[in-house]
């Protein structure tokens, strides 16, 4: 028999038939006659004829996506962003308000919400969240009831990288009343950069509820596996965790450590692997085995694990160590309560990254012909198979630097090797795709000097995924250059 809690206390009250069993196949509701009204909300143009379809918002503001009136429940959000931020999976807030809360209960970056940290690009699928499209299309289908309203935001938090453009749909079903025992959805974004002495904290919340799901991103600020920490649960106000881990990975079903995977209810949507600098991010869904609690709930998880050197020499098998930990937890409860802790601003939510646009840097290209500056950046198709383009940055400090780029990915684009002061930095690329795509590549780390350095492309002709019948452009694009000083990330507050 279900509980609610009424005045403090656990009072029986017979199940609702319009709300399904937690263990019943979801497919059986569509079985069912219901008097819900399908409503949507979305970014299309209100002249039906055009295809503008987005919003554009300035560094700063908030743009309202929605505003619905209860009884209702919201079932599917869509969206996909254009921003000359790298990171602006990051940099965006997605926030819901319940019934005219004046905070929200759903706060968190946007990419993390969809279950990818960091601000990084990846595709994943599982049951309630997918992205696609190269980490630009963020689709979830949790169900989040409300009784009087809902305000769904997103937020361009300034990073000096001007206006972003989005398309949206807002999904929901107008209802004429909800259960007693209907639970609002909550999320709560969390960060320690780096982590300190003790338990990660993933969520501390009072009320009456069960617990859904974690992404949990960590950043690497030493070499090794951070992933030696067990998950705990606190319920109901224990003084120890009843539910007790095995370390990190098992806790979201892999083993062994991490490896790239989406499975319906978990999986690791970014694993680059155990270098300083490297980043991941896994997901786990509780919902065949949510986490019930009556009163209370506190969930953390350790962060320890093994540091090495570059010799390759174990220093450390299972210590603590200072990663950066960010964590999005997502749970039902009811009362509905809200983030009284304040986010952390954007330029502390990303990594100290020193991005350089294409259009900042000084570069040479042979042959000098094809090149064109465009909105996704610089644009080379110089029409030989060995043609080459080089960029010049320069770095004040010295230090390990992790080099990547974000490229420009087409159906004429061709095969390209990426050199580092004239060294191999990784293996050739091949840069042709069916369609038009931001991608971001990593050249690994390297040991710089204060001065000039520089990264070229060299051609190696013609990809062998070219399907164009025109004749080849060998094209190259470069959106920009990205540089992590990791004796920043390892300093950086």
């Amino acid at each position: 028999m279900l509980l609610a809690l009424a005045s403090g206390n656990a009072q029986p009250v017979a199940p609702s038939p319009s709300a399904p069993s937690p263990t019943e196949n979801p497919l059986a509701a569509l079985t069912h006659l219901t008097a819900a009204q399908t409503r949507r909300v979305s970014s299309t143009n209100p002249d039906l004829s055009s295809n503008g379809d987005s919003r554009v918002f300035k560094e700063g503001e908030t743009l309202v996506l929605a505003e619905l009136t209860g009884p209702g429940a919201i079932t599917h959000l869509w969206n996909t962003v254009a921003s000359q931020d790298p990171f602006s999976g990051r940099s965006l807030v997605l926030r819901i308000y319940w019934d005219g809360m004046e905070k929200p209960s759903i706060e968190a970056p946007l990419g993390d919400f969809f279950g990818v940290g960091h601000g990084a690009i990846a595709n994943f699928h599982s049951l309630p969240v997918s992205v696609s499209s190269y980490g630009r299309s963020r689709s979830c289908f949790w169900r989040m009831p409300f009784r009087k309203s809902a305000k769904v935001t997103l937020t361009n938090e300034p990073r000096g990288f001007g206006d972003v453009e989005v398309y949206y749909y807002v999904d929901w079903e107008k209802l004429p009343s909800l259960p007693d025992d209907a639970l609002y959805f909550h999320a709560r974004y969390h960060q320690a950069f780096p982590a300190t002495r003790g338990d990660y904290p993933i969520l501390e919340t009072k009320g009456r509820g069960h617990y859904v799901g974690t992404v949990h991103s960590v950043h690497q600020v030493k070499t090794g596996w951070f992933g030696e920490g067990d998950d705990h649960f606190f319920i109901d106000g224990e003084s120890g965790p009843s539910l007790c881990g095995t370390g990190t990975e098992d806790y979201f079903n892999d083993a062994w450590g991490f490896r790239p995977f989406a499975a319906p209810a978990h999986g690791v949507t970014v694993y680059e692997g155990v270098f300083a600098g490297d980043r991941v991010s896994a997901y786990r869904w509780h919902l065949s085995d949510p986490v019930r609690f009556q009163t209370a709930l506190k969930v953390s998880i350790e962060h320890k694990g093994s540091s090495v050197t570059d010799a390759g020499v174990k220093i450390s098998s299972s210590n603590e160590r200072p990663d950066w930990v960010s964590s999005v937890a997502f749970w039902y409860q009811t009362p509905p309560v809200a983030n009284e802790t304040p986010l952390p601003p954007a330029t502390n939510r990303v990594a100290p990254y020193r991005v350089l646009p294409a259009k900042t840097l000084t570069y040479r290209a042979t042959p000098p012909t094809g090149l064109t500056h465009e909105e996704e950046g610089l644009i080379y198709a110089p029409g030989k198979p060995d043609a080459e383009i080089a960029f010049d940055f320069a770095v004040a400090e010295p230090g390990r630097y992790q080099v990547a780029a974000v490229l420009v990915l087409s159906l004429f684009s061709a095969r390209y090797q990426p050199l580092l002061d004239g060294q191999p930095a990784g293996p050739e690329l091949d840069l042709c795709n069916s369609g038009e795509d931001w991608t971001w590549f990593s050249f690994d780390l390297h040991d710089l000097t204060p001065g000039k350095h520089t990264l070229k492309f060299v051609g190696r002709g013609a990809s062998p995924q070219q399907r164009s019948k025109a004749p080849p452009r060998f094209a190259f694009g470069l959106n920009s250059l990205i540089l992590l000083r990791l004796e920043d990330l390892a300093g950086y507050k």
